[in-house]
């Protein structure tokens, strides 16, 4: 068989503290809880990365880790080429559906090697066009007082940020209050993430109405999945619903296609399983004529950033919103040099940073996994 041999993996873990605690409906965090991965052969080295939560996939680091323990030495032996990569993902198929996390780790650590032994970039081996031109960012606001809130988000318009997505609390008196705050200035887009704070729909339409603010759209009001509630909510409220527990993969497009209007999709590589399925499900949402969110989860270091990057510019067409690319201004440090993250604007141009056209996903390794 032609192609690398995959000589070991390495099963390593992040824990890089926060700046500042990161809180939601969901969960609170002061610091990253990342799975690592390392992919050795032919005088390469690949890099993957995920971040298992259990609110998001149901997965943890210890269950990241009992999938790696159980295929890891089967991919190593099978796996040469992204050819023979499908082919064991395909084979694999519920295994990933029940662990997409801990698989992501694995398969970009994958691709990498792969693209860097063939001396060439991640979107070349893909058949993908070179990354080129700017990716602008949402600002996200995390669930904090109402100081601390409004400071950073003068810290975000500052900086030029015109999209902004506001964690809400389920507080409807603090909640109107962080989005008053934002009401103040014209030009700026809103949308709000409830963390599935509601069982009903009811109760779900009448706090988003009582906000008495022009939202763009709403993401995840109740408990995933319940897309007749969620159509419910969104013709009431008169927005779109941004499905991000409710997809994670390319199969659950299905029951959207009613009405892909009502719809935009957050796709989170590491929720997707890695970049093949993550570019897998935003085909399928161009197809169904459904808007893209290219999102990100609180702690991904520069390299799901750039994993992010490939889907978004494959995806311009119906790309709506782009999240994450916080770096160092969440991270206490970034295991990447340089950090990959926005700038003015929450853009990252991608001629500003020359690795994104060097082999892999041309991303150097500081090393703070253990």
């Amino acid at each position: 068989m032609s192609g690398i041999q995959i000589r070991e993996f390495r099963f390593l873990t992040l824990a890089v503290p926060f700046k500042t605690a990161f809180r939601h409906a969901a969960a609170e965090r002061s610091e990253t809880s990342s799975v690592w991965i390392e992919a050795f052969g032919d005088g390469a080295v690949g890099y993957g990365e995920s971040c298992p939560r259990p609110y998001v996939t149901g997965e943890t680091i210890d269950s990241a880790r009992e999938f790696f323990v159980e295929y890891e030495s089967s991919l190593r032996l099978r796996v040469r080429d992204v050819a023979s990569l499908r082919a064991w993902m395909s084979e694999h198929a519920d295994a990933i559906d029940r662990n997409p996390a801990a698989w992501c780790a694995l398969e970009l650590a994958t691709l990498d090697l792969i693209a860097r032994h063939a001396a060439v970039t991640v979107e070349s081996l893909l058949g993908l066009a070179a990354l080129d031109g700017r990716f602008y960012y949402t600002a996200v606001l995390g669930d904090m007082g109402i100081d601390a809130f409004q400071a950073t988000a003068e810290r975000y318009r500052k900086l030029g940020f015109t999209d902004f997505k506001v964690k809400l609390s389920g507080d409807l008196d603090h909640d109107r209050r962080k989005l008053s705050s934002l009401r103040e200035h014209p030009g700026i887009r809103i949308r709000v993430d409830a963390n599935n704070l509601w069982q009903t729909a009811e109760p779900a339409i009448s706090f988003l109405t009582a906000l008495d603010t022009p939202l763009f759209a709403v993401e995840e009001p109740v408990a995933p999945g319940q897309f007749d509630l969620l159509a419910h909510i969104a013709g009431d409220i008169g927005c779109q619903i941004v499905l991000d527990e409710s997809i994670s993969r390319s199969s659950q497009v299905t029951p959207l296609l009613a009405d892909p209007s009502l719809w935009l999709v957050n796709l989170r590589v590491s929720k997707m399983g890695g970049l093949l399925r993550s570019l897998d499900l935003a085909e399928a949402v161009r197809h169904a004529g459904i808007g893209l969110i290219v999102g990100a989860q609180v702690g991904e270091t520069s390299l799901l950033t750039r994993a992010a990057l490939t889907v978004a510019h494959a995806s311009r067409e119906r790309l709506v919103a782009q999240e994450g690319a916080f770096g160092t201004m969440l991270l206490e440090r970034d295991v990447c040099e340089p950090p990959l993250m926005f700038g003015r604007g929450g853009a990252i141009e991608a001629a500003a940073y020359p690795m994104l056209a060097t082999p892999g996903f041309g991303i150097q390794c500081a090393g703070f996994a253990h």
